[in-house]
């Protein structure tokens, strides 16, 4: 009769203890079914499943690893396993795997409380609780308005079928607690992405900047309006862009420097654009908004290349209009595709970031398509949404820790 054991060990967390234990069972004819280990504050959880052919050889384990886990200041328990139960156990690890990452400036006991419900109320099971983020200094819990990043991942089990009314719900909840909840299925993908495409104004930017050339030529109002009304989805971007562009013109060139340079560069942009490239990652502006200045950004970010609308000039002024085809959502789509195509790399392996309806195309395309601080439309029709925190969020979600990215600044 096989003897299935767990061992479950719970104590201060010392070098060279589980070293101590292995050469225990090593002595006896046990095999290893599996083992894990966690520590948090230097307090070590530890759990491995044994099983053996010879009765006597588990008793016998069973007793010298008491003595020695006293030895050790650890607390351990043992439970008895049944063949039907391990083998229920091993079929259940056929189950769709999930990521959940949880991401704000804080996470707080209510957060987490109304993540587990949630999860497990559509029959999933969190495997593992990890944290992405460095732990916080104790001056920060004291913040009336916290300035920090929060990010912790679940990993979590459950029926695929599931898994779409689970991201419906999160979506919910994130608008709720003003909290980022991302699900996405644990494929090989997840941390093997290798291009990013990003939108530009109010994305990598946090300006429009038609609304700034409009504000010069002293149509700002009337051009802000139809800006909104297109983000929103409520018109079709490229009538209503044509209507905007055209309003700007007699507008002189002499602005567009100025402009460029006052323009605010999104939270986290500089932090998460210099990340990817140590990564290896190439990066694309894909914008509706004009040339000149997504230029202008490329140098400043190291952005590999750049599609965006040419702003027509002559005589040193705005004509109006703009050289060539309109880079509208299906145009961004498009353009995700020949990047991707030309480079090698599969749609599944590109990040899609943007904050407008224009950018639900290319959003749907990609394998990781995340809507940041984006309009309500987008966030309900986008794979994934970060509204808490910076862009450098995006990395989290790579499944990237602090420690990992402080590493590549060192190398850099």
């Amino acid at each position: 009769m096989r003897e299935i054991l767990l061992m479950s060990f719970l104590g201060a967390d010392q070098v060279g203890q589980f070293a101590r234990l292995m050469a225990i069972l090593q002595r006896y004819p046990v095999d290893i079914l599996d083992v894990g280990q966690a520590v948090i504050h230097d307090q070590l959880t530890l759990g491995m499943v044994i099983a053996t052919q010879d009765a006597t050889a588990a008793a016998l384990a069973m007793k010298e690893i008491l003595f020695e886990a006293h030895a050790l200041d650890l607390t351990v328990r043992f439970k008895h396993i049944s063949e039907e139960h391990y083998a229920r156990w091993v079929s259940e690890g056929g189950r769709t795997r999930h990521i959940v990452t949880i991401l704000a400036r804080r996470i707080t006991p209510a957060h987490l409380q109304a993540i587990a419900r949630t999860v497990s109320s559509h029959g999933f099971t969190i495997d593992l609780v990890e944290r992405l983020s460095q732990r916080p200094a104790l001056a920060t819990l004291d913040e009336a308005i916290p300035q920090g990043r929060t990010c912790l991942e679940l990993n979590i089990r459950g029926n695929d079928h599931h898994a779409l009314a689970l991201r419906a719900d999160c979506l919910r909840l994130s608008s709720e607690l003003s909290v980022d909840i991302a699900i996405q299925e644990d494929t090989a993908y997840r941390r093997n992405r290798r291009l990013v495409c990003f939108d530009m104004d109010s994305t990598l930017i946090e300006q429009e900047v038609i609304d700034e050339l409009a504000k010069a030529a002293g149509v700002g109002e009337q051009v802000a309006a139809i800006t909104e009304r297109a983000m929103q989805g409520e018109l079709d971007f490229s009538q209503s862009f044509a209507a905007r562009v055209s309003l700007l013109k007699g507008l002189s060139s002499e602005v567009l420097q100025g402009i460029a340079e006052s323009l605010t560069i999104t939270e986290g942009a500089i932090e998460l654009i210099s990340t990817l490239k140590a990564l290896g990652y190439r990066t694309a502006i894909l914008s509706g908004g004009f040339s000149y200045f997504a230029e202008y950004l490329q140098g400043k970010l190291g952005i590999d290349e750049v599609h965006a609308n040419t702003l027509d000039i002559a005589d040193g002024h705005v004509t109006g209009h703009v050289s060539g085809q309109i880079v509208d959502g299906a145009r961004k789509a498009e353009l995700l595709r020949q990047i991707a195509q030309r480079n090698g790399i599969s749609l599944e392996q590109v990040i899609a970031v943007g904050d407008g309806a224009n950018d639900l195309p290319m959003l749907s395309i990609a394998g990781l398509g995340v809507a940041f601080r984006a309009k309500p439309l987008v966030r309900e029709r986008a794979n994934q949404a970060i509204s808490s925190v910076g862009l450098e969020g995006i990395l989290y979600l790579l499944g990237v820790r602090d420690y990992e990215q402080a590493e590549l600044k060192q190398v850099q």
